[in-house]
């Protein structure tokens, strides 16, 4: 029989993964809602001068198809997948390519200036590097010890 090591929590986080995935969704299509892109997945990272994140959102066909804001320790991101009609409603037999509108806003780990802002889109990612305010870098101090 096989060691496995205890973990107290182990079964609150499977139910609080549930309970994402119900609220998510479960109970919008159980009102009649069907639920569109909404909110993009994102990965959000730093570096010494920069904060970097990456936001999968497939489809996009033009730069005026998303609005990036910057401002302070904020980053939204808002645009709209448009629909290719590639056959007749009726057709379909499953359909879970996401089209419409989406919008997502992050709080980011350090302050950042709007200026200098680049985004760039390439196979589905959509890349912002954002330069962080000099007012804002982190400086090491150094332990006097005695």
């Amino acid at each position: 029989m096989p060691l496995v090591p205890f973990e107290p929590f182990r079964h609150v986080d499977r139910w609080k993964k549930e309970m994402d995935r119900f609220f998510n969704e479960g109970l919008p299509s159980a009102f009649g809602f069907q639920q569109e892109f909404g909110a993009p997945r994102m990965d959000v990272y730093e570096t010494e001068r920069e904060v970097i994140a990456h936001c999968e959102i497939p489809g996009l066909e033009k730069k005026e198809d998303v609005d990036i804001h910057v401002e302070h320790q904020t980053l939204t991101i808002v645009g709209t997948v448009h629909k290719v009609q590639e056959a007749k409603e009726e057709q379909f037999h499953r359909k879970e390519r996401y089209t419409g509108r989406f919008q997502r806003t992050v709080a980011l780990p350090a302050e950042v200036e709007a200026e200098g802002t680049v985004a760039s889109y390439k196979n589905g990612i959509l890349e912002v590097k954002m330069p962080k305010t000099q007012n804002n870098a982190r400086k090491r101090i150094d332990v006097e010890f005695h």
